[in-house]
Parts: C-alpha cells; structure tokens; sequence
C-alpha cells in the first residue's frame, strides 16, 4: 500500500523533536508518524501512545490455557479412574503444575500471535516513509498533509529545531 503525501523532518537531539511532537498537537495534527533508533522516553510521554492491544490476546490466550487445561485434567481423571494416596478422584491440587504451564504455553503463543497480527495491520493501515537515518543515530517524524498546508507544517517542523524536513508525494 502506497503512503500518503506528507513532511518528513530529521531531528537530532530529542528535546528538538519532543518539541515538535507537542507543537504538532497544539496545532491539531493528528496521525503522525515518529521514527527512533531506540526507546526514548522522552518521546513516548510526548506522543502519549494507546495502550497495545496485544495484553488483550495474551490474557484471552491464558485464559484458554486454564480452562482447557482444567477439562483436559478433570476429563482424564474422571475417564480414568486412579485412587491414589486417597485423594478424591476430581482433585485439582496434584494439577496445579500442569494449569499453570498450559496457562503460560497457550498465554505466550497468544501474545506472539497478537503481536505478528498487530504489527501487520499496522503497517498496512498506516504506511509512512522511512529514511535508513532514523535506525541509526536521529529521530524522525512524518506528518500526513495536503499540499496546501505544506509552508505551514514546514514552518512548525523547522521552527522546533528540525535539522532537514523534505516534502514526501504519495506514491
């Protein structure tokens, strides 16, 4: 899928692109795209992301896990009838391990399920261009926009300390 026109700004130091990030919002800006070589900190509280959707499948993978390891347990005890040290037949505490593990086996393949589905839809939704530089060593932002508004974000961009912002066609 194509990426929609719009400015992308090089920065170099990090209070630079905070700076940038928070003039965006003041002026409306939404759905912008920032770049880093690694986690910052600093640009996280700035962009103030949404919570990931991926907690969601790990807890529903988990879930899974307890319950199907309790039927699986329970069915296996009642279809096999074992009395041992006269314990009841139905007891859960000698399968406490076997939940626990099932619980953990089908939670972490949920999350990397969820994770593999979310960073697919994600760059299908909202494509950007992507410059080698934002891997190594600056920080980058893209802000969709029309022609029309292209002075007036190069303006903001700039004027935040960007050290190069370049206009990007939709292609």
């Amino acid at each position: 899928m194509a990426h929609p026109s719009g400015l992308l700004a090089a920065f170099g130091q990090i209070d630079a692109a905070t700076d940038a990030i928070q003039a965006l919002k003041r002026n409306g800006y939404e759905g912008f795209t920032v770049f880093s070589p690694a986690p910052l900190h600093e640009l996280e509280h700035a962009v103030d992301h949404k919570v990931s959707p991926v907690r969601m499948w790990t807890l529903i993978g988990g879930l899974t896990g307890l319950a199907s390891a309790i039927a699986m347990t329970m069915w296996m005890s009642f279809d096999y009838p074992l009395v041992v040290g006269g314990k009841p037949i139905g007891s859960t505490i000698p399968y406490v391990v076997i939940l626990f593990e099932l619980m953990v086996l089908l939670g972490a393949g949920a999350t990397v399920i969820g994770l593999i589905f979310h960073a697919w839809k994600s760059t299908k939704d909202h494509p950007a261009p992507f410059d080698g530089r934002f891997s190594d060593d600056q920080i980058g932002i893209f802000v969709p926009c029309p022609v029309e508004r292209k002075e007036q974000v190069q303006e903001l961009l700039s004027g935040a300390g960007a050290s190069e912002v370049k206009f990007e066609t939709a292609s």
